[in-house]
């Protein structure tokens, strides 16, 4: 017979709490999973765009741009998806909202992320494919770590399961609001009923970090271009996200008897198929000056008024005073006395 404690270490413990308090300021695990990905992505965007032959501090400044666009995008799609979360009987239409308390949708942040990296590309003068090439490996990452956050928040699992690495998923308890349990603790490691179950967070993650080994290896060997590193990701994303996605045992509204995410992710393995297969008729990268852009442009007006100031000047001769002319001094005749 297996001892309580024998079968608890051959699962993986959830997390006692999602959230610390540091004073009244709440320190929650998923908003610090989500701001690593970001520095992730933009750290590894910006060699790989350096690399490719575009200038310092572009991805920086397209990140200026592109993560408020992809926070808000994402909100929305998990929002429009999951309105009875927030907008039926008894529920709290303010919590849509609350994104630190977890709920973002990739897809809504890939839509409005883009737009804002449109606009971030227009006034850099650069092409957004290539800029969608570099950090494509850095995006997937990202999400990599912010499925630790669902970790920590004690979401998005699967069914019940006896395999060893079943995840435990212990009942939390808010005092203050019964409600609101993602905010609450786990006091004496209580398992829900259904526990052990699926940790379909870690299958994503797992999947997350082979794709891009995937599409970093497709890129060295193949030099693609034209935004078709991303399109690969999209692909081998929405692959594992489909399996992954029809696992879950959370609540998600359905369409013909799938989740709405599943019909998602086939659109969209669709859809990046077909761009990656037209894309690649335009050949291989983008030549290296077309990624320096305006920044470009810049520097040699900057170099060549620099040369204007530090040219040598020449000082005007002065004009040679010509010497005054004598006036000749004429010898006035002398007068004679004349009787």
């Amino acid at each position: 017979m297996i001892s309580a404690s024998a079968a608890f270490l051959a699962t993986i413990p959830s997390p006692d709490r999602g959230v610390w308090h540091l004073g009244i300021i709440p320190i929650r695990a998923y908003a610090l999973c989500i701001i690593a990905g970001i520095i992730v992505a933009i750290w590894w965007g910006e060699r790989r765009w350096v690399a490719r032959g575009g200038t310092k501090g572009t991805i920086i400044d397209m990140a200026v741009y592109a993560v408020p666009f992809g926070l808000v995008g994402g909100r929305l799609y998990h929002v429009i998806t999951d309105p009875e979360l927030y907008f039926t009987e008894g529920k709290n239409p303010w919590n849509a909202f609350a994104i630190w308390d977890g709920g973002l949708g990739i897809w809504g942040a890939i839509a409005l992320g883009a737009v804002g990296a449109l606009i971030a590309c227009r006034r850099k003068g650069v092409p957004l494919p290539a800029m969608a090439d570099a950090i494509a490996p850095g995006i997937i990452v990202a999400q990599a770590i912010g499925r630790l956050g669902n970790y920590f928040n004690q979401e998005l699992y699967g069914a019940h399961t006896d395999l060893p690495w079943g995840l435990e998923v212990y009942q939390r308890f808010n005092p203050e609001d019964p409600d609101n349990l993602l905010n609450g603790v786990a006091t004496g490691h209580i398992p829900l009923p259904e526990s052990p179950v699926h940790p379909t967070f870690l299958y994503e993650l797992i999947w997350n970090l082979l794709i891009a080994g995937l599409i970093v290896w497709a890129d060295r060997k193949f030099k693609l271009g034209h935004g078709r590193v991303f399109a690969l990701y999209v692909a081998g994303y929405t692959v594992g996200r489909g399996w992954i996605e029809m696992m879950r045992t959370d609540t998600a509204n359905h369409i013909l008897g799938l989740r709405v995410n599943v019909w998602t992710s086939i659109l969209l393995f669709l859809a990046a198929v077909i761009y990656f297969v037209l894309a690649g008729r335009r050949g291989l990268r983008e030549a290296p000056e077309l990624l320096a852009g305006k920044d470009a442009l810049a520097v040699p007006a900057a170099d060549a008024a620099a040369e204007d100031e530090d040219a040598v000047k020449v000082p005007a001769e002065a004009p040679v005073e010509k010497p005054a002319e004598e006036t000749p001094v004429v010898d006035e005749p002398k007068k004679t006395d004349e009787s």
